[in-house]
């Protein structure tokens, strides 16, 4: 998903903030989970009444392994960047990382698209860095004609 916003400063630019696409909510993921575990302890249930000892420990196991890919799924869900194109800068910040992952002049950056959208790189001065790669193929594409046109209009080069 792309969100777009004025820039902290007046003049062109703009902020995007872009989040993964989530298929579930935090209340539809709760209740997944506890759909998922209550028919694996109905069936354990069933499978130790007639004699399987071990179904309740192997459903046990089961929930615990479910429960760690959901929230794993879920963490994924969390990455987050934000690419702010100025008249001074351009900038790129990741979910949870203090450090400012690429900054540069937004004249000496250069937009390079591989494949039909596959990966998004913003390049200036031997820096190199990677966006909107949890994006789906046509969500880069706009990103990519997005920062294209944002870049164009910050550097001067195609106004």
């Amino acid at each position: 998903m792309i969100e777009s916003s004025p820039p902290a400063q007046s003049g062109p630019g703009a902020r995007l903030h872009l989040r993964p696409p989530r298929a579930l909510t935090a209340r539809q993921c709760m209740i997944l989970f506890a759909v998922l575990c209550g028919a694996m302890w109905v069936v354990a249930g069933m499978a130790w009444m007639v004699g399987n000892a071990y179904a309740p420990a192997f459903a046990l196991l089961d929930t615990v392994i479910v429960a760690a890919a959901l929230r794993w799924m879920w963490r994924l869900g969390e990455r987050d960047e934000w690419i702010e194109v100025g008249p001074q800068a351009v900038s790129v910040r990741r979910f949870q990382e203090e450090a400012v992952a690429f900054t540069a002049h937004p004249y000496w950056v250069r937009l390079r698209l591989y494949g039909d959208g596959e990966r998004i790189e913003l390049s200036s001065s031997g820096k190199r860095c990677v966006v909107g790669s949890f994006l789906g193929p046509g969500e880069r594409r706009q990103l990519a004609e997005c920062l294209d046109e944002l870049i164009a209009a910050c550097s001067g080069r195609g106004a």
